[in-house]
């Protein structure tokens, strides 16, 4: 069951999407609230788990790593966590998904360039466990943003 989130932290984990770098007296300023409060709040929402941490987002593409991956990976049985774990490790990875349908999992990785892809591939493959990949290459990214809009 979802917790009842209240209005002020859905307010706050709002702000702090959109700059995670808000000082306090920022956030309790926009929400007219104490500084203290404000402080509290935030706190509870990390104990909670509801904020898992602070980031900034890259620009992938300007950092060199302009190709993007989507690879369906099918598994043998019971052995689909010990592969998304081992996928998992790779620097090139940014996420990994247990789907429904024909493949058991998804991964979006990003590269460099082909060869870079290329390798990865290779490696992917050579894991016990693996059945079969389908990579499908991101030829334009229209939208990428994981952040849960409030």
């Amino acid at each position: 069951m979802v917790e009842r989130i209240e209005d002020i932290d859905l307010q706050i984990l709002s702000l702090l999407q959109e700059d995670c770098r808000l000082s306090f007296n920022k956030i309790a300023s926009r929400l007219g609230v104490s500084v203290g409060t404000a402080f509290n709040h935030v706190k509870s929402l990390e104990k909670k788990g509801l904020i898992n941490g602070y980031t900034i987002m890259l620009d992938a593409a300007k950092l060199g790593y302009g190709l993007t991956a989507i690879i369906m990976i099918q598994t043998e049985g019971r052995y689909l966590a010990d592969v998304e774990n081992e996928i998992s490790k790779s620097s090139n990875t940014v996420a990994v998904y247990d789907i429904t349908g024909d493949y058991d999992a998804v991964a979006i990785a990003k590269f460099k360039d082909r060869a870079g892809l290329n390798a990865f591939i290779k490696n992917l493959l050579a894991l016990p466990h693996i059945k079969r990949t389908v990579t499908h290459i991101a030829l334009n990214v229209i939208k990428e943003d994981l952040g849960v809009k409030l």
